[in-house]
């Protein structure tokens, strides 16, 4: 026997194991909030009769812009495209919303070209748009996901979900890859950022609200104009992977995966999510990819998912047995759309080879195509005109507005400044260090205050969030942006040092008060993945700044820019206050908002968010959630202090999602 196929043997026997344990018990029973509809029903079999092989095997393939051009598609029949983070049209980082829209009707015009009396099915393109239409020059950026999560504001959500589907539609994009509904229960993993919390319920609730926001709500306006479909992912565990190691493998009981990490994917399917991507990870050892029981049985079947699976960044290529450019296996346990960004061609003739050979059962390949077709089709996306004709809004509804001019609208601007201010949460305020006088004398220090593409994160024009500067991202506003033009209006002064000049050079005199804003530098998926919880082991001129200007008197705020919870207890102890305002997006204005107060001493706005996670009190503390025996953080779950509540024993813990 081969190595190969012992290998295919060896997963043959694990997949056996794992799929004869599994108990389906674990997981509820549900049904699609969608009626069954026998006339659509009629229609799709109508559809699929009039299909050729050739054209089943395009639908369930999707490949990456800069891989497929219009001409690939019309030839090769191919369902769907995507623009992986960082790619463009033409390349071009800055491509107008006119660029994007030629290219969407390029796509759209190439997909129903034909004559041949065949069916005409529109391709439809899917982009990972996680924080607002974060691949598209001048977007909205909301805070990512952990920060909502500290808002904890279904209603919030709801109104993100909204706005981040205009800007995406107005594109020409109508398939978003969101929201995550990860529950990270290890802070080392690098996509923590992508969870709203440690707390299932809390995800279940969000997530759901966040879906009904960007596809509109079923049997009400469901895929009215301005929606976009949207993504459950990844199913399932992927926040559970064993030392926070992304695509790793998660080690749980069935009983814990779906209590714990499958309670937001019950909630999406019940908001109506259309589709569900597959996660990369693997679960006791089998990979997602290739789990009937989970995909098929349990998802499709006992959780009555009838919309489609689409899998993940060449995710099936780590099933054993498999390469990017074959894989029977991932397609027999339940994925139903591959996504294959460059190996496309090669996928779709191996495809096309193992249905012809039995390998791939015709049925299987017509219960997938048939998926797609009635997701296409409950969008309105089969019978749609090319993108740059499909409305924006309901009629009457700000018909005078241009495309383009979604892109950073005032009011998803004005929406990303109150979801940033929702966000901010206070650990620390002593001294009366907050809220700062605007017309104080204010010392602010530090690089990140000023620097828009760490506020933003990871998926933020590129893939990882690096490799931009702040003209990157025309409508958005730095922090430090926001403190100048309150501080200014109030006729006090800001003074903007980076740490090193405060260390080096102190002022001839002492500010009222030193704001310090200090943070992760951006990151994505495994990119991110840490060994320690430490802040910023190699470089603690942030710190050593807060303990001078403390010594000399100064109250000190901190704030801190993360995307996980991480172990700073010396930085709060070397400030007066301190506050964690998580990856706030392109609104950094609204952390001004909150720290600076009126004219007349009063706040403008009080500290609401809490936190959706606990935080760490030391730096190997990665695995701390709340329930969890023993428990001990520095700060439990739904921990935070508020201007009308500025006593940490006048905060009471979250025990549920709220």
């Amino acid at each position: 026997m081969t190595a190969p196929r012992i290998a295919l043997f060896a997963w043959a026997l694990l997949g056996a194991a794992i799929s004869a344990a599994a108990d389906l018990s674990q997981w509820p029973r549900q049904s699609s909030p969608f009626p069954s509809d026998p006339v659509e029903e009629s229609r799709l079999d109508s559809i699929i009769s009039a299909m050729t092989l050739r054209d089943k095997a395009g639908q369930v393939i999707m490949g990456e812009i800069q891989h497929v051009s219009p001409t690939d598609v019309k030839r090769y029949r191919l369902g769907a495209v995507l623009n992986g983070g960082g790619s463009f049209p033409g390349k071009e980082r800055h491509a107008a919303v006119s660029q994007w829209l030629a290219l969407a009707d390029a796509y759209h015009d190439a997909s129903v070209d034909r004559d041949d009396g065949r069916p005409r099915i529109p391709v439809i393109w899917g982009t990972d748009a996680v924080h607002g239409a974060n691949n598209v020059f001048g977007a909205t950026l909301f805070p990512h996901n952990i920060g909502l999560g500290a808002a904890a504001n279904p209603e919030l959500l709801r109104l993100i979900g909204a706005a981040t589907a205009r800007e995406v539609a107005a594109t020409g994009i109508y398939w978003n890859f969101a929201p995550t509904l990860a529950v990270p229960r290890n802070d080392r993993w690098g996509r923590t950022y992508e969870g709203y919390s440690e707390h299932p319920a809390l995800v279940a609730e969000l997530g759901a609200a966040l879906i009904e926001g960007m596809q509109g709500a079923v049997g009400r306006d469901f895929m009215a104009p301005g929606k976009v479909l949207a993504t459950a992912k990844h199913f399932v565990g992927d926040g559970g992977t064993a030392g926070g190691v992304d695509q790793g493998n998660t080690e749980a009981s069935e009983e814990e995966l779906s209590r714990i990490h499958g309670a937001g994917y019950r909630a999406a399917l019940r908001s109506g999510a259309q589709t569900v991507m597959v996660s990369f990870s693997s679960w006791n050892g089998l990979k997602m990819h290739a789990n009937p029981r989970l995909l098929q049985e349990a998802l499709k079947g006992r959780m009555g998912f009838d919309g489609f699976l689409i899998g993940d960044w060449d995710a099936h290529s780590q099933v054993p047995g498999c390469t990017a450019s074959s894989c029977p296996e991932a397609f027999n346990a339940g994925v139903d759309m591959f996504m294959a960004p460059k190996d496309w061609k090669a996928l779709r003739r191996n495809l096309l080879r193992q249905v012809r050979s039995g390998e791939i059962p015709a049925e299987r390949l017509d219960d997938a195509v048939r998926r797609i077709l009635r997701v296409k089709l409950r969008a309105g996306l089969l019978d749609a005109p090319r993108p740059s004709e499909r409305p924006l809004a309901p009629p009457g509804e700000a018909a005078a507005v241009h495309r383009s001019d979604w892109l950073g609208h005032t009011q998803h601007r004005a929406l990303a400044r109150r979801a940033v201010r929702e966000s901010l949460v206070l650990l620390k305020n002593e001294r009366g260090a907050l809220p700062v006088a605007p017309n104080a004398k204010i010392l602010v220090a530090g690089a990140a205050v000023a620097n828009i593409p760490g506020q933003l994160g990871g998926w933020s024009m590129t893939w990882q969030g690096d490799d931009t500067e702040n003209a990157d991202f025309p409508n958005a506003a730095s922090i430090l942006d926001g403190l100048r033009a309150a501080v200014s209006e109030a006729g006090g002064t800001v003074e903007f040092r980076r740490f090193s000049e405060v260390l080096r050079d102190p002022a001839e005199s002492l500010p009222d008060v030193a704001l310090l804003v200090f943070g992760e530098k951006p990151y994505a998926e495994y990119e991110g993945d840490v060994e320690t919880l430490e802040f910023s082991p190699r470089d603690k001129s942030h710190l050593k700044a807060a303990r001078r200007l403390q010594a000399a008197g100064v109250p000190v705020v901190s704030v801190l820019l993360t995307g996980r919870p991480l172990a700073v207890l010396g930085e709060i102890e070397a400030s007066d206050a301190f506050v964690v305002a998580w990856l706030p997006g392109s609104e950094g204005a609204g952390v001004a908002d909150v720290l600076l107060a009126d004219a007349q001493g009063e706040p403008r706005f009080d500290f609401t968010g809490r936190l959706p996670f606990s935080w760490p009190a030391r730096p190997d503390q990665a695995v701390n959630n709340v329930g969890d025996d023993p428990y001990q953080p520095a700060f439990r779950f739904g921990f935070g202090l508020s201007y009308e509540r500025p006593r940490p024993g006048n905060s009471p813990a979250r025990s549920g999602a709220r």
